[in-house]
């Protein structure tokens, strides 16, 4: 018998090393990760959150170590619909439209927010990403290794961040939540 099926892929590993809590990317660079979370609770929050979102632009734009990753998804008639922006210096470089039928919301919005994760760590000096979403939530989850439904997306994420993160100690990511 053909035994080579018979095993369990690292990805799915939950005692996989790279799944333990000393080596997880949350805890080994909190201070290069950080999430900013949009308050509902009245209308001065918007207002509020619309300022730092237009200073956060204005910074982005005058420093070319910056870049702004916008991702945003949804479900229309059972077609999911994901979108990420990549600008840098003030210009979108990248711009990119998927079309996926029978995924979940929160599979597609991992999927932006991991592609335009991906994108950025690989644009040439680069140390500041920025991700603005409205779905913080779903970005949070990227960290948890707990998740076993979206372990494989998670992992390649957090392999891409832990190199962006080692190859210089300034490098940082930020996740902004945005209301849509």
């Amino acid at each position: 018998m053909d035994d080579r099926f018979n095993k369990v892929f690292s990805s799915f590993d939950p005692y996989n090393s790279e799944f333990s809590p000393s080596s997880r990317i949350i805890n080994n660079f909190h201070s290069h990760i950080s999430f900013h979370f949009f308050n509902k609770c009245s209308k001065d929050n918007l207002i509020s959150c619309s300022h730092q979102l237009d200073n956060l632009a204005i910074v982005s734009s005058e420093d070319l170590s910056y870049t702004l990753v916008v991702t945003n998804a949804s479900i229309k008639n059972n077609v999911t619909i994901s979108i990420t922006h990549i600008h840098i210096h003030n210009r979108s470089v990248i711009k990119t439209v998927h079309h996926v039928v029978n995924v979940t919301n929160t599979e597609a919005k991992l999927f932006a927010i991991r592609y335009g994760i991906n994108q950025a760590t690989n644009i040439h000096g680069i140390s500041k990403i920025v991700v603005i979403t409205d779905s913080i939530h779903s970005a949070q989850k990227i960290f948890n290794a707990s998740h076993h439904l979206f372990q494989i997306h998670f992992a390649s994420v957090l392999k891409e961040l832990r190199k962006f993160i080692v190859q210089n100690h300034d490098n940082s990511i930020k996740f902004w939540e945005c209301p849509s």
